[in-house]
């Protein structure tokens, strides 16, 4: 996976729209038990990022905005 926590969190509300969400809802008690139904779906149900960009990859990309950090 490329990209930030940002675009994950994008996936997972957009995930969560189509899923859980992809009708009116008129009652707030059923939006909750719906939401804790996907909720908990979802939870036992873990997937994983992959992610490519390492903390060495970091210092070298953004060493323009921590010039003074350095690695040991």
């Amino acid at each position: 996976m490329r990209g930030s926590w940002l675009n994950v969190a994008e996936i997972e509300l957009s995930a969560r729209t189509r899923q859980c969400l992809d009708r009116r809802i008129d009652d707030l008690a059923v939006l909750h038990t719906e939401l804790a139904a996907w909720q908990q779906y979802t939870n036992s149900n873990q997937r994983q990022a992959d992610w490519h960009f390492t903390t060495d990859d970091t210092c070298v990309k953004l060493r323009h905005l921590y010039p003074t950090t350095q690695r040991s």
